[in-house]
């Protein structure tokens, strides 16, 4: 695909109805959409759009479940240039109104058909049906004042919203140039082909949804099979039946399967040929395990919101036996700042700054935090720690405001979950810092397991960790706190 012609990722749509109208496109409860079709009923939506007073530089704000709609909508907003704001249905209602102020929405749709939870929301929200039952309407905000447009591929496609793991989330303004360079670079990476169909699971409200496994998927003119949230068992029944080519997920996701799996012997019989693991840190053991299970190399990667979000992904050509979170993508430049903001040592610890394409325009409504990250010559610094092999792999440690200070030793919560979930009894954790008094820390960890105490836990760290590494108080929880992508949110943990 030659998507540096492409203006608006809406051309993705364009492209693939003109090349193959009759491939399936999307595939959602058993039922397939071709690129025509969904072409057809992305220009519907836009007819809609604009009848519900929907102009260039406006928000709309989509508040569904992973469906052929929502996605319709997204391309249909792309089309007017308005920007989509798609926020995952399983938000409370205070985090849905914090959003929609602070976005300044114009009209805010709810997508009920697959999703209790929009219905609930409309249903609070006075919203009214506008196209069918399914798809309902809040009332249009007069006061909203419309964006400056920019005719090139500059103009702003998508306000995602951080998941707010460390703090109040933001409004991450994400531009069609940086949306559809992931989302060729993702494809081509991948290998995809038009005959792959890929496992579309992942929140399309959150950017590794919506970029690389969306936008990435229909870039290659290949086929996405929705579902409108994680469902361990459906997924493993669509592996086995050998209706998936491609997997792309979280951490927490493989490791439920594995629970699924139930200890399987010998890989299972399927046509996947790529799986692939983001959007949290992965563990060395479960890494091994995800690879016995499908006799296929789980490759990794990193990126985040703010970059759109992609910076680094392993080989398809070149897989790993580590958990490296691979060599930064073709087009993307990376460099490791120590705490003086100059440069570290090549192989020691620094700050991840990020420079690409992919890089945000800022946050939405906030000058401050946007200087905060956005340095001179396009540098994105992105908060996480990391360091850079000889080869050029990185590896990742960590958050910046993570790291925990105990008896004046730098502390890795990384390095503490990675001993942690090597555990066979445990399914994953989350490892805290707490303030105490004279400026000390303590490390405290959140484990999801099941028939294993805590003193057999701290027996199981002795040998693997330092005595300042390990944690002063393990704390047991059915479930650890996690946005509907999967990633944990610490912020969320009960440190009292």
């Amino acid at each position: 695909m030659q998507s540096s012609s492409f203006l608006r990722i809406s051309d993705i749509l364009r492209h693939g109805a003109a090349r193959s109208p009759q491939a399936p496109a999307l595939v959602e409860d058993g039922r397939s959409w071709t690129y025509a079709e969904l072409a057809a009923d992305a220009g519907r939506q836009a007819a809609l759009l604009r009848g519900l007073g929907i102009r260039p530089g406006d928000r709309v704000m989509l508040v569904a479940e992973n469906c052929v709609a929502q996605v319709a909508l997204l391309f249909a907003a792309a089309a007017l240039d308005a920007w989509s704001v798609s926020v995952n249905a399983r938000l409370s209602e205070g985090e849905l109104e914090t959003i929609r102020r602070h976005s300044g929405a114009r009209r805010v749709l709810y997508l009920a058909a697959n999703s209790p939870d929009a219905a609930a929301h409309a249903a609070r929200a006075g919203a009214l049906p506008c196209a069918g039952r399914s798809l309902l309407a809040g009332p249009l905000e007069h006061d909203c004042a419309p964006e400056p447009v920019d005719a090139g591929a500059g103009q702003v496609a998508a306000l995602v919203y951080t998941t707010g793991t460390t703090g109040q989330p933001k409004g991450v303004m994400l531009s069609h140039a940086s949306l559809l360079f992931v989302a060729a670079t993702s494809s081509r990476l991948r290998g995809l082909q038009p005959g792959d169909r890929a496992w579309g699971g992942l929140p399309i409200s959150h950017v590794y949804g919506l970029s690389s496994v969306l936008l990435g998927t229909l870039c290659a003119g290949a086929c996405l099979q929705l579902a409108p949230r994680f469902d361990a068992a459906r997924l493993l029944a669509s592996i086995r039946a050998g209706e998936l080519t491609i997997v792309q997920g979280v951490p927490a996701m493989y490791a439920r399967l594995l629970a699924l799996a139930g200890g399987q012997a010998a890989p299972l019989a399927s046509r996947l040929r790529f799986c692939y693991a983001g959007g949290s840190p992965l563990d060395p053991a479960l890494k091994r395990a995800v690879e016995a299970l499908f006799g296929l190399p789980l490759h990794n990667g990193y990126g985040l919101t703010e970059s759109g979000p992609t910076v680094s992904q392993t080989r398809l050509d070149a897989p790993r036996n580590d958990t490296s979170i691979g060599q930064p993508i073709p087009g993307v430049a990376v460099r490791i700042v120590g705490r003086d903001g100059v440069d570290v040592a090549p192989g020691e610890a620094g700050e991840l700054w990020v420079r690409g394409p992919n890089v945000m325009r800022g946050y939405y409504r906030d000058s401050l935090a946007s200087h905060a990250v956005l340095h001179a010559g396009g540098w994105l610094a992105t908060g996480d720690l990391a360091r850079q092999a000889q080869d050029g792999a990185l590896f990742l440690l960590g958050r910046t405001r993570e790291l925990i200070i105990r008896s004046g030793f730098n502390v890795y919560p990384l390095e503490v979950e990675t001993a942690l979930n090597a555990h066979p009894r445990v399914l994953q954790s989350a490892v805290v810092g707490r303030a105490l008094a004279g400026g000390e820390e303590e490390v405290l960890a959140f484990v999801e397991a099941a028939g294993v105490s805590a003193d057999q836990l701290q027996a199981w760290l002795r040998p693997r960790l330092a005595p300042y590494k390990r944690p002063a108080r393990i704390v047991f929880m059915d479930a650890l706190p996690a946005a509907p992508s999967g990633k944990v949110l610490k912020s969320r943990l009960p440190l009292d």
